[in-house]
């Protein structure tokens, strides 16, 4: 499945309810909840907001603020949940924004998702599809603002889950981010699970965003319309969690009951317990 061809001002509205859909999840937090564990290694709901509006401000071309002299300065680099480049440059802004109040950072989370509004409201067709600098390489403006959204589903699953709530999990915006999980599963299948050369693995997902996919492991592993040969294994599970594994905020062994096997079980045992990709 492949994401549907989107005229910029679709996007651009999307990424608009996104990141009101996180004001909203946020906007009556005490300073207390503010500093609730997510699911995130070593992150916050604070630092989770605290991403979104570095990275924001990032795209319209600011820096980090300058590191505090009366705090501590830590090495970002030896966090252990920092793992490239991309991990660094994140982990700077949320440890520079970490000091202030929860209600100054959603004021700066306001103030910068406005400003990047305005900024995707004034860009032509040019510089949406021109090339740019991302955490995966060089691709256009619009499958980056692609991968933002993914991203910011996802820290609303994250700020949703660490205040015990629940959150819509479907619609357009969710149909849209859930192909980043989707189309790059072949490698988890064949890299991190290890499927033998003619492996044919179907995935049927229910819930808020219910699919099924086929994948074909003949040398590579890619997703098919439909087998040539039955299942070698089916796994089930809801959307929802699929969505959770596959961007590592859970294990499955935290899980048990909550998704099925059928067929060869040992191989399905591997693929949820390998289903983790970030970005």
């Amino acid at each position: 499945m492949t994401a549907p061809a989107l005229h910029r001002s679709e996007l651009a509205h999307l990424l608009s309810d996104q990141w009101d859909a996180i004001a909203a999840l946020v906007a009556d937090l005490d300073e207390e909840r503010w500093r609730t564990p997510s699911p995130l290694p070593g992150w916050s709901l604070f630092d989770v907001v605290a991403h979104v509006v570095g990275t924001e401000s990032w795209l319209l071309g600011e820096r980090p603020p300058a590191h505090d002299p009366i705090r501590p300065k830590t090495d970002v680099t030896t966090l252990p949940h920092v793992r490239n480049e991309t991990g660094v440059l994140n982990e700077i802004w949320v440890d520079r924004l970490r000091p202030l109040s929860g209600r100054r950072l959603l004021a700066l989370y306001t103030d910068v998702t406005e400003r990047r509004r305005a900024a995707l409201a004034g860009m032509g067709d040019a510089e949406w599809e021109a090339e740019t600098v991302s955490p995966i390489g060089k691709i256009s403006y619009s499958r980056f603002m692609l991968i933002r959204l993914f991203d910011c589903w996802m820290h609303e699953l994250d700020i949703a889950d660490g205040l015990g709530v629940s959150v819509d999990e479907g619609g357009p915006r969710a149909e849209l981010a859930f192909v980043e999980l989707t189309n790059s599963i072949g490698r988890a299948v064949a890299k991190g699970a290890q499927a033998p050369d003619g492996s044919r693995i179907t995935f049927e997902l229910t819930g808020a965003l219910p699919r099924t996919l086929h994948v074909a492991v003949h040398g590579r592993a890619n997703i098919v319309e439909t087998l040539d040969a039955p299942a070698t294994v089916v796994v089930g599970m809801d959307s929802g969690l699929f969505a959770r594994l596959r961007g590592g905020r859970t294990e499955a062994e935290a899980h048990a009951g909550e998704f099925t096997i059928s067929g060869d079980q040992d191989l399905g045992s591997r693929l949820v317990r390998n289903l983790a990709f970030t970005i």
